[in-house]
């Protein structure tokens, strides 16, 4: 059963170049406005029980999307059907009437949500606890500071125990203390199998509280999937976020870089598993095969031979590695070879991600480039955690009482 079904959803926004023109276009009949589209066929569905964490940069449609999931906006085109009772956090003090205290927003709050006045008598204790704000919950909420306001708003979102809460970057503003606080109080949400919608910047709630997330970019959906593995996506991409031409398999030299006669020059450079099928995705901790096929254009050639693990074409990811090792061989060769050098990777320390293979061929002293050549992106597959690297590791938990 799906508890929240969206198909085919888009909202417009008319934007008017001056306030006067509202008046005009509805007084003359001719338009005055243009159309700026927020969303644009966004299609997803929430089964029952499950959480849905909502991800992308400002004015991606985030928050629209939001609002137009609890009802406060109205949908240019497409459907929302939402089963049961919805309880949301969405902007800062909505649903709170300024002139009244904090206890009487209580009721006003829960009235909206459907809550009964007796059971809501029931809850006010519970409710002022959890907000920690007894010495401040007869004054009036103009009073409050933006911290105050959400823990009233949460407290009283989630003790009428909705079939789905809806939060759009609420906890943002309160203290750690109290984010702690909402957070266990979200899993317990999870644990009685409700549905949760939640919108953040923080990748790691969304990773920890979310079943699936949503990518959203210029009003639609980019990607759409696991929390774990679209967390690391949209990381990913918020961390190349420059601008760089797109790479053709060859490296282009910076300007003025001297240049070597083109004594041998590199076939293709790719990365294998330790089956030695070439691969396109790896896994973290993975070990991985580095080859690169270099073709000997003269004779007496020696060769100094390297690796990169490059983001992109003008940016190393995380390590370089090469031949400038006595044990490995260098040459001579002769003119018509095709040497294969690999090296063995050990425990690849990427957790998500994607990366080339540059590979190169040298001069013995390693800094005539002849060749060089990027391999296909290799996609890294997401693991759960935090941060662009992962390590292997062995973990001891040793108990005493006494020190030694």
């Amino acid at each position: 059963m799906y508890r929240i079904q969206v198909e085919k959803l888009c909202k417009d926004f008319r934007i008017y170049a001056r306030p006067q023109d509202r008046l005009k276009e509805l007084v003359l009949r001719k338009q005055y406005h243009r159309l700026f589209h927020v969303l644009q066929d966004v299609s997803f569905q929430v089964p029952d029980g499950s959480s849905l964490g909502i991800v992308g940069n400002n004015g991606a449609g985030k928050s629209t999307l939001m609002r137009l999931l609890v009802g406060t906006l109205q949908p240019t085109s497409g459907t929302v059907d939402i089963h049961g009772q919805v309880a949301a956090l969405l902007e800062l003090g909505a649903g709170f009437h300024p002139e009244f205290s904090g206890r009487r927003n209580i009721y006003l709050n829960a009235s909206l949500l459907g809550v009964p006045d007796d059971n809501i008598a029931e809850l006010e204790n519970e409710i002022i606890e959890f907000s920690e704000l007894r010495d401040f919950i007869d004054q009036p909420v103009k009073t409050y500071s933006s911290g105050m306001y959400v823990r009233l708003a949460f407290s009283i979102a989630t003790m009428v125990r909705p079939d789905v809460l809806v939060i759009d970057e609420a906890l943002s503003v309160g203290d750690i203390a109290f984010q702690t606080k909402c957070v266990q109080r979200m899993n317990q949400f999870r644990e009685q199998n409700k549905t949760m919608v939640f919108c953040s910047h923080s990748m790691y709630h969304v990773q920890e509280l979310c079943d699936t997330a949503i990518w959203m970019e210029k009003g639609r959906i980019r990607a759409i999937g696991n929390s774990e593995e679209i967390v690391g996506m949209y990381e990913d991409f918020s961390n190349s976020r420059k601008v760089y031409s797109t790479p053709d398999t060859t490296l282009r030299k910076p300007a003025g870089e001297p240049k070597a006669p083109q004594d041998s020059r590199v076939l293709q450079t790719v990365v294998r598993n330790l089956d030695g099928e070439i691969i396109e995705t790896a896994d973290p901790l993975q070990d991985l095969i580095l080859e690169i096929q270099v073709e000997v254009l003269n004779d007496n050639v020696h060769c100094y031979f390297g690796f990169a693990l490059m983001k992109n074409l003008h940016e190393f990811q995380s390590s370089y590695l090469a031949t400038d090792l006595p044990e490995v061989e260098n040459g001579p060769f002769r003119k018509g070879e095709i040497i294969t050098v690999q090296v063995r990777l050990h425990g690849l320390a990427m957790r998500t991600g994607s990366f080339n293979l540059l590979g190169g061929v040298a001069d013995p002293s390693g800094l005539l480039w002849y060749d060089t050549k990027l391999s296909k992106e290799v996609r890294v597959n997401t693991v759960k955690g935090l941060g662009p690297l992962v390590m292997r590791s062995d973990w001891t938990v040793i108990r005493g009482t006494e020190q030694e």
